[in-house]
């Protein structure tokens, strides 16, 4: 009976072995995925933040688009003004020239 409390006591002994492994590599997975969870979040906090300057640049390049609108208007009234002087003085010139 020796050998049967033998093989007994070392079979118990391989599955507490076994159990051992496991829970060991239980809680090391279970860290790795803490540390891959807090990488997510740490990426997932990052696109928010890049989300968030984007919108920032549309509206300030929408707000760049609507200042060139202006400015091309200004412009256009500039040039027609100076048209403007520049015949009013030519038929002066012409005019009151002998």
């Amino acid at each position: 009976m020796s050998d049967s409390s033998t093989a007994t006591s070392s079979i118990v002994e391989l599955l507490e072995g076994i159990e051992d492994k496991i829970d060991k590599n239980h809680k090391e997975l279970k860290e790795e995925i803490k540390q891959v969870n807090q990488k997510l979040d740490t990426i997932d906090k990052r696109i928010t933040t890049l989300e968030i300057k984007q919108v920032t640049l549309i509206v300030k390049v929408e707000g760049i688009d609507k200042m060139l609108q202006n400015v091309d208007g200004t412009q256009k009234n500039q040039i027609w003004a100076l048209i403007f002087i520049v015949s009013f003085a030519a038929a002066i010139l012409f005019l009151y020239n002998p």
